[in-house]
């Protein structure tokens, strides 16, 4: 992958703050993988980070940003407050417009992930937490030793704080990282920093945070803490542990397959190649859903290339969501709508509902979606669907409207004593088929 490109995005209180996107799938932020410590293009030029990096975006689309103070971010003109952070992270989620999504934090980033979960329950979908240990507990005696380091020899507490954290026999690496800490932040604004980053309290919070929550580790890291493992678990209402084979203590060194398949085993990230359709022979009675941008040349000439495509983000951050809720797998992605496959008619009904609920409850004007559905017996060969079942399907989204929801008469029959509600809108002959067909309309509102 190329490397991504960088935007900006100003908070409330005005701080620009860097971050990019990149990939597809259900949206994934990833707080910095390096103790805290962020410069989204010096990490770029780490082979293991950017491997890591292309990996989660292969079935994620990848959130990252600079904090205040950091890297390619704002660096002065602000004081440093936990309030601050949380606002960097609601800008830039907003800025690429994913509204829903999940987080992955690392140790001491841990406090900030769930003090932004608790106070957005409805953005966060999942939280993965990677060896984690809380913000706000005393000084140990090996820690006051860095503190006063970091108050006489700026590069002396970078390389101990970098060597005490990888092992002391990880020469090279360990200076690496400790020139990376000095190339991403200056020494003063370190030293302002550490009274915030120290105050965070989460124990007020953790308790009341929503979201299914993942804790990983790998069993023979030095940072593995089995007690302060446990202790996470047991205070998250929603909570499991998955320990790992392994003694490396950053999640994209060692094993990185192990590491990414419980990620995505966890948030139910699209598989690269979908498992579902692999067979050369009929697939079985399955149901056929297409979404589609309603105008998406026409946007793309008046928002131009940038605008057009956060809005194809957005899209695709809904209906995945919604695919992931009602058991649909994702078989293609079309250019501006999504083709996918339900084992019942009425789950893909309900995930069409559920997308256009969600598109109107953005109460965004460019954003505009349009579905049709059909069901039969399509050839599966290799990871797609063929045959007449699957283009009526596309020719049914093609004749719908805005905000519509258009199905064959199989699925309205294969539905019936659900409780969706049809209205008929007469035959229409699709492109590229000599009969008609009797189309319907699935009527849905806000209301759920």
């Amino acid at each position: 992958m190329a490397e991504p490109r960088i935007q900006y995005a100003k908070t409330s209180d005005g701080v620009s703050i860097a971050y990019y996107t990149m990939g597809e799938g259900p949206a994934l932020l990833s707080y910095a993988p390096l103790g805290g410590h962020s410069n989204l293009r010096l990490e770029w030029q780490y082979p293991e980070l950017r491997q890591w990096f292309e990996r989660l975006a292969e079935n994620h689309t990848l959130v990252r940003l600079d904090g205040r103070g950091w890297g390619l971010s704002q660096r002065v003109g602000f004081e440093f407050s936990v309030e601050g952070y949380l606002l960097d992270q609601e800008a830039v989620m907003e800025r690429a417009g994913l509204e829903r999504h999940a987080i992955f934090a690392l140790a001491g980033t841990v406090s900030y992930a769930i003090a932004y979960a608790a106070r957005n329950p409805d953005q966060v979908s999942h939280l993965i937490l990677w060896e984690p240990f809380q913000l706000g507990t005393p000084y140990d005696e090996q820690e006051r030793t860095l503190q006063d380091l970091l108050e006489k020899d700026w590069v002396l507490y970078t390389e101990a704080m970098a060597h005490n954290t990888l092992g002391w026999s990880q020469g090279q690496a360990a200076h690496g990282w400790a020139r990376f800490i000095r190339e991403s932040i200056t020494a003063e604004t370190w030293r302002a920093a550490q009274p915030v980053i120290r105050s965070l309290d989460i124990s007020g919070l953790i308790g009341s945070v929503q979201a299914p929550t993942l804790l990983l580790s790998r069993a023979a890291s030095k940072l593995h803490d089995e007690t302060q493992l446990r202790e996470f678990a047991a205070a998250l209402p929603d909570a499991r542990v998955v320990l790992l084979d392994g003694r490396e203590p950053a999640p994209f060194l060692g094993d990185v397959d192990a590491v990414l398949a419980a990620i995505d085993e966890f948030v139910g990230g699209a598989p690269a190649r979908p498992t579902a359709v692999r067979s050369s022979s009929s697939g079985g009675l399955v149901t056929i859903l297409f979404t589609d941008l309603t105008s998406s040349t026409a946007l793309t000439q008046r928002l131009g290339d940038a605008k057009a495509q956060e809005l194809v983000r957005a899209h695709n951050a809904i209906v995945r969501e919604a695919l992931a809720a009602q058991g649909g797998t994702e078989i293609k992605h079309t250019g501006d709508g999504i083709m996918a496959s339900f084992p019942t008619a009425s789950g893909a009904l309900e995930c069409a509902v559920s997308i256009q609920r969600n598109v109107a409850q953005r109460n965004e004007p460019d954003l505009a979606v349009h579905v049709g559905l059909n069901a039969g017996e399509p050839v599966a060969e290799e990871s797609d669907l063929f045959g007449t079942s699957v283009q009526l399907a596309r020719r049914i989204c093609d004749h719908a409207s805005t905000g519509q929801i258009l199905v064959s008469n199989v699925v309205r029959e294969l539905s019936a004593g659900k409780g969706f509600l049809f209205a008929d809108i007469g035959e229409v002959v699709p492109k590229g088929f000599e009969e008609p067909v009797r189309l319907y309309e699935v009527r849905w509102s806000n209301d759920g």
